[in-house]
């Protein structure tokens, strides 16, 4: 059994769930692979995830033996394929605490997901009819932070664009932490909207949203988290967050690509105008107009992404099955061993919290006078898989005055030992480039 050596400082408790590690790395058959001759490390997980048999046997048993359309058909295969679909639904919306399984739509990413949320408020101003709390024009505003990614960014920019609202953000620290200096400022009785990151991909920061839910509540704002990066790694229970929207992505958390999940409040959801009109989002269709089904199958339209609905069923019960506080745990001792051992690197600098409080298993660095393409390109040399760039993040990395970074991230599959082959790779660059 792999063990991880915990550094000093770091406590220990008796009572956390734990897992094997070789157990859960023999699930994963691409870890057996090798890379430029060398054995994979695949420290990149924050961008996608490995995937498990167990997934995988799923996926192609659903295909080889159940493949049917969802929520059309009355013959077999049809309603097989509905109950595997809907049974997906049902167990992603325990996974994350959902009061109801209505509650949950599925996308095909988080960042469908929250664009879904931004057309809904778009169409919901256009309209007479909508819904005050989505409904926004000059002088209301949308709050976000420099820490996210593009897709919790670009959607508002558009957004206001179209209604005329104001984007604000919240600034980061030099620490790499939200700056809640501005708080009652920010969020005020303009706001309409706030969307924060609950992880940050690039910075690995945990952001704690107490004090900012209580102030959107005051405000009579509503609130949503992209949970793109807490979702896989963490509890997430959208009942104790009091949050209104979250978005993740199945991708990330042992699925395949191409399947996400919107939950939002039941009342909120059934308040929203539909982004997208086409079958099977409908109520009745007349030539002179249409109305829409209840959610969640109002914002499904058209053939949903049905075995990796199921698939990610799949990758729910997997995690489930090995325990979400064993995973948190498991990563935080493995982002401890890795600060520490980075801090061995001569030049190299991290960006975000230094510390494994508040963080996740996510750390992007420089070298000093290396590009990261460069320290990218030397890493995958020697079988080690990082990324280089700004993550779909590019305002942090102007914010602390870099063009890019080098980002490992880590998952329950990950070992110490990789992160030691990371660092000797990283001895590597220094000797390429002086």
């Amino acid at each position: 059994m792999t063990t991880i050596a915990i550094p000093p400082g770091m406590p220990q408790y008796d009572d956390v769930p734990r897992f094997d590690v070789d157990k859960v790395r023999a699930d994963f058959p691409i870890l057996g692979r090798e890379v430029n001759g060398h054995p994979l490390v695949y420290l990149d997980s924050a961008n996608t995830s490995q995937k498990p048999r167990q997934v995988l046997d799923v996926l192609r048993q659903h295909y080889e033996r159940h493949n049917g359309n969802v929520s059309r058909s009355v013959h077999t295969l049809g309603t097989e394929a509905t109950e595997a679909y809907e049974g997906a639904r049902a167990k992603v919306a325990a996974f994350i605490n959902a009061p109801s399984v209505d509650e949950v739509v599925f996308t095909k990413n988080s960042t469908e997901a929250i664009n879904l949320v931004a057309y809904a408020f778009s169409n919901a101003s256009t309209s007479a009819a909508g819904d005050p709390r989505f409904r926004l024009g000059p002088g209301d505003e949308v709050v976000i932070s420099e820490m996210e990614h593009h897709s919790n960014i670009v959607p508002w920019q558009l957004l206001c664009e179209r209604t005329g609202a104001t984007l604000r953000w919240f600034k980061l620290t030099e620490g790499g932490r939200l700056d809640e200096s501005e708080v009652d400022e920010l969020i005020n009785e303009r706001t309409k909207l706030v969307s924060l990151v609950h992880v940050s991909n690039i910075l690995g920061t945990v952001n704690a949203t107490a004090r900012i839910t209580a102030r959107v509540r005051e405000v009579g704002a509503l609130l949503m988290l992209d949970c793109s990066q807490s979702a896989p790694h963490i509890p997430v229970d959208v009942v104790d967050l009091d949050v209104d929207f979250i978005a993740f992505t199945g991708h990330k958390m042992c699925a395949p690509t191409g399947i996400g999940v919107l939950w939002g409040r039941a009342e909120l959801l059934a308040a929203m105008p539909p982004v997208l009109g086409g079958g099977s989002m409908i109520e009745t269709v007349t030539m002179a107009g249409s109305t829409f089904a209840q959610p969640p199958a109002r914002f499904e339209a058209g053939t949903p992404p049905i075995a990796e609905a199921v698939a990610l069923g799949a990758a729910v019960d997997y995690l489930t099955g090995i325990g979400m506080r064993a995973i948190q745990w498991h990563e935080k001792q493995l982002t401890a061993y890795a600060l520490d051992a980075l801090g061995t690197v001569p030049g190299l600098r991290i960006f975000g919290p230094v510390v494994p409080i508040g963080r996740g298993g996510t750390i992007s660095f420089a070298l000093d006078g290396v590009h990261p393409h460069d320290v990218g390109q030397v890493l995958d040399d020697q079988g080690v898989q990082v990324r280089v760039g700004h993550h779909c993040a590019r305002p942090v990395c102007v914010r602390y005055g870099v063009p890019a970074t080098t980002r490992a991230s880590f998952y329950l599959y990950t070992t110490t030992a990789e992160i030691d082959a990371m660092v000797a790779a990283l001895e590597q660059v220094r000797k390429v480039f002086g």
